[in-house]
C-alpha cells in the first residue's frame, strides 16, 4: 500500500490502513535519514576542522525552516521542530565520531 501520492495522504477507512501507511512512511523516512546521514560522513571530510562540526546558526536556521514548513502545511510546528533538533543533534554526534574515524592516524 503506498502510503502518500501526488496529492497528499489517501483516505483511510480502518486503523489496519493507518498503520499500514504510517508504516510505509517509516521505512521512506528511514531511507532519507540513511542518505542525510551519508552526507555527514561527506561534511566530515570536508571540514577542516572538529570545532566546525557543529554550527549553531545553521541549528537554528534548519529549525525555524522546518517549523516554517510544518506551519505552511497546516500542522503544529513543534512537531518537525522537536524532531528535527533530535535529528540535527545525533547527526552532530555521528558527524564528530567521523570527523575523529577519517583522521585516525594523521597528525593534527
Amino acid at each position: 500500500m503506498e502510503a502518500m501520492q501526488n496529492t497528499g495522504p489517501i483516505a483511510c477507512s480502518t486503523m489496519a490502513q493507518v498503520r499500514q501507511c504510517i508504516d510505509d512512511l517509516d521505512m521512506q523516512i528511514v531511507a532519507l535519514l540513511a542518505q542525510r546521514t551519508s552526507y555527514m560522513t561527506q561534511a566530515a571530510r570536508i571540514k577542516q576542522h572538529q570545532h566546525q562540526v557543529r554550527d549553531n546558526e545553521r541549528v537554528q536556521y534548519i529549525v525555524q525552516r522546518v517549523g516554517q514548513a510544518m506551519q505552511a502545511q497546516g500542522f503544529p510546528p513543534q512537531i518537525a521542530q522537536v524532531a528535527y533538533q533530535a535529528l540535527i543533534e545525533q547527526s552532530i554526534a555521528f558527524e564528530d565520531q567521523e570527523f575523529l574515524r577519517l583522521r585516525q592516524g594523521v597528525a593534527p
